[in-house]
């Protein structure tokens, strides 16, 4: 079928169709993997990046870090304030009380940098620092996370918490520094199983004395391996269902392209005629889609098949007998000595000639249309003024053999979208037919009529019409009745099947009817859309 004139914003479309078909043919990194895969790495692509913020909560544990610095510092200020001019037994009782509130150990060292008072032997003490020997294997799949959060986020090192050997205070390198500079000082240091471990050192009083404190904040690990862990738990959740439904989105997609995938090979192959390519009618997505359009391209293709192969069968039927007639002349002509004999002979083979010379004209013509109309430029034609030109001209050329063609016109100008010269010979066609079979003299009668919907060309005569039951053969290929007396082989038998070929690759139709009037005769009826 040929395009009408809608073909004009199609053409203009063309360049970007072409432009986005080849954005999608272009290999790219992800059309390496199969389409199941594809939509597994982009679905959970982006949720593994998510984890990655399992690498950030090591912001999140120096911030925590930082407030329990001031709150150190604060904390041993205080303190040592409090101690400052309190009596022995007073500092002592401070040092229990407070450490076992806040979970610290507490010592205080004289002037002299001696330890003279330590919470943890007034009391109980406040904490114990966790050993790891018997840990589990949570504990330890645990501690070889936190190694390698710091190791990926480049964290600071930080020095082992390591219990001095003596009891003096010049071991405590932030208690010799607070009480040269008269300040607090804070230090942070790692225990065996992780856990930050902060020191705070502060000046009490004027007199020399300084003050330790030892917090292991083990909360801080636990908080933000809480954090860590409710966040693998989500994203190993998210990323398993994530995975299903990725998985059931594929087999939806890829299960139907593979059947059709299948269908489509035996097709190609040809090892099964009557294969059947699903159509999915339930499914109203771009598959079904795509389904039915293939199984309708795949039936389209078969017709064309089926009609390519019979085609050349009647092709081949219809050349084998003026081929047959032609070599039965020539093979006849040495045999003969009659002149008159002879020339009879020579007539027939000169016929035979032009008879496949008509054919292979006709058939060449023939199988021409649907390629050179697909790629045809439409123009704007009238058809009156197409017609009066074509009528005139075979006037002139005396090929209405006597008949008076009389042309009638009405409603709206008849213009359409078409081929000039395609459209020309469908008219040709028509009156060929009409004055073959015409009676000698006798008018034949041609009506344009555009009624706003559709051009309509009528071309009757009065010849003795075509019987119902073959209104639709006569447009068959090389089906052809022609009028008593007329030569044999004048007429291939196409011209009314090239001219509905013409007519439907326009849009249009072509229909043989009775008249209108009820008098012996025929009708053909063309239509075509009008021109917008």
């Amino acid at each position: 079928m040929a395009n009408n004139g809608s073909d004009k914003p199609a053409q203009e479309n063309a360049p970007l169709i072409q432009s986005i078909v080849q954005g999608i043919e272009r290999p790219s990194l992800l059309t390496r993997f199969s389409l199941t895969a594809r939509i597994l790495i982009v679905n959970i692509l982006p949720l593994a990046l998510l984890s990655g913020g399992l690498f950030y909560l090591d912001t999140y544990r120096t911030q925590l870090i930082d407030e329990r610095f001031k709150l150190a510092r604060i904390e041993a200020q205080i303190t040592a304030e409090a101690l400052a001019g309190a009596t022995k037994d007073r500092q002592e009782a401070l040092l229990v009380q407070i450490g076992q509130e806040q979970r610290m150990r507490m010592r205080m060292f004289d002037a002299e940098g001696l330890l003279w008072a330590d919470s943890f032997a007034l009391d109980e003490p406040a904490f114990e620092f966790h050993e790891i020997t018997n840990d589990t294997w949570e504990q330890e799949l645990a501690r070889w996370l936190d190694r390698t959060v710091d190791a990926i986020v480049s964290a600071e090192a930080v020095p082992d918490f390591v219990e001095p050997e003596g009891q003096a205070a010049d071991a405590w390198q932030e208690l010799v520094q607070a009480r040269e500079e008269g300040f607090s000082q804070i230090r942070l240091y790692r225990w065996r199983d992780g856990s930050p471990v902060i020191t705070a050192a502060a000046p009490v009083g004027l007199n020399g004395a300084t003050l330790l404190t030892v917090r292991n904040a083990v909360d801080i690990t636990e908080s933000v391996r809480a954090a860590r862990t409710a966040l693998i738990t989500a994203v190993l959740l998210v990323l398993g269902a994530s995975a299903a439904l990725s998985l059931y989105l594929a087999r939806t997609i890829v299960s139907p392209l593979q059947l059709l995938a299948g269908s489509t090979q035996r097709v190609r192959l040809g090892r099964e005629r009557d294969v059947e390519v699903p159509r999915l009618p339930a499914r109203k997505d771009e598959i079904g889609q795509l389904a039915r359009s293939v199984s309708d391209m795949t039936l389209a293709l078969r017709q064309r098949i089926d009609a390519v192969d019979s085609f050349a069968a009647d092709v081949a039927h219809e050349i084998k007998n003026p081929l047959a007639s032609l070599r039965s002349a020539i093979e006849s002509l040495p045999k003969v000595t009659d002149k008159e004999t002879r020339e009879k002979l020579e007539h027939i083979a000169t016929h035979d000639v032009r008879r496949i010379d008509r054919l292979v004209s006709e058939i060449s013509d023939a199988s021409r249309i649907d390629a050179e109309m697909s790629r045809a430029t439409l123009e704007r034609i009238d058809i009156a003024d197409l017609m009066r030109a074509i009528i005139g001209s075979r006037e002139n050329r005396s090929e209405n053999q006597d008949h008076r063609i009389e042309l009638v016109t009405r409603g709206f100008k008849a213009n359409v979208m078409g081929v000039g010269a395609r459209l020309e010979r469908v008219i040709e066609n028509l009156l060929d037919n009409a004055v073959s079979f015409a009676p000698p003299d006798a008018p034949i009668e041609v009506m344009v009529d555009n009624d706003g919907n559709c051009v309509t060309v009528t071309v009757c005569d009065t010849g003795p019409g075509i019987p119902e039951d073959s209104r639709e053969k006569v447009f068959h290929r090389f089906h052809s009745i022609r009028p008593d007396g007329e030569d044999f082989g004048n007429h291939s038998g196409l011209g009314l099947a090239i001219a509905r070929t013409i007519a439907q690759a326009h849009g249009g139709s072509l229909v043989a009817q009775a008249r209108e009037d009820g008098e012996q005769g025929a009708c053909l009826r063309l239509r075509l859309p009008p021109a917008e």
